[in-house]
């Protein structure tokens, strides 16, 4: 039985040795660097918006959440319903899209960045930096030295993301860290599994030899 269980730690540490190294660097990095300041959190500028309106014209709705933005001194409705989203004016019309000025604007309002260049985003690929945002949005690129690009939604003008190199940095990481190299997001992918399954093979098999490892030298 002991050859078998050496045999087995043996060749499953050297297996998993780099996974597990990965996941130590990974573990390291995130550690050692606040989340918030990695999404950019300390570049908005959070200052407070009053808004002072009466939502009395707009149509009766039954929306699951109803969210209000300031979009260039204007309040913009977020209504969200079961047959989707849709964004208002104050008097109930329609809203349109900003502008890719407007929205440059917004950023030099919104956050303390220096924006050089905006353009309109139209597909959201897999993996993608601003991943899990609704489409119409903008990249606002700045001249900031982290190579800061800030996404907005086109029709709210909210800032919904801010991507910087060490953003990137810890994204990759992370999709390292929980093996979707892809998306980045999926931590219940079967690889993961696998890899977790036999890490705990590994540790547990490497804990037993060390117990007859220390009988045998007691006896």
């Amino acid at each position: 039985m002991r050859p078998l269980i050496r045999k087995i730690h043996k060749y499953l540490s050297l297996f998993i040795s780099i996974q597990l190294l990965l996941w130590t660097v990974s573990g390291i990095y995130f550690a050692f660097n606040k989340i918030e300041l990695v999404r950019g959190e300390h570049l908005r500028n959070q200052k407070i918006e009053e808004l002072s309106f009466d939502l009395q014209d707009l149509p009766e709705i039954q929306a699951k959440s109803i969210n209000i933005f300031m979009r260039m001194d204007q309040p913009i409705i977020k209504i969200n319903t079961i047959n989707g989203i849709s964004y208002l004016n104050q008097d109930g019309s329609s809203a349109s899209k900003i502008s890719l000025d407007e929205a440059m604007i917004i950023v030099k309002n919104k956050t303390f960045l220096n924006p050089l260049s905006a353009l309109e985003i139209f597909d959201v690929p897999a993996g993608a930096e601003y991943r899990g945002r609704q489409l119409p949005l903008y990249q606002v690129i700045t001249d900031h030295q982290d190579n800061i690009k800030v996404y907005l939604d086109a029709l709210s003008g909210e800032i919904v993301a801010i991507r910087s190199s060490s953003w990137r940095i810890w994204d990759f990481l992370w999709g390292l860290h929980i093996m979707d190299y892809v998306d980045r997001d999926n931590i219940n992918n079967i690889l993961l599994k696998i890899f977790s399954i036999l890490a705990l093979i590994s540790s547990l098999s490497g804990v037993i030899l060390f117990f007859i490892t220390q009988k045998k030298a007691i006896s």
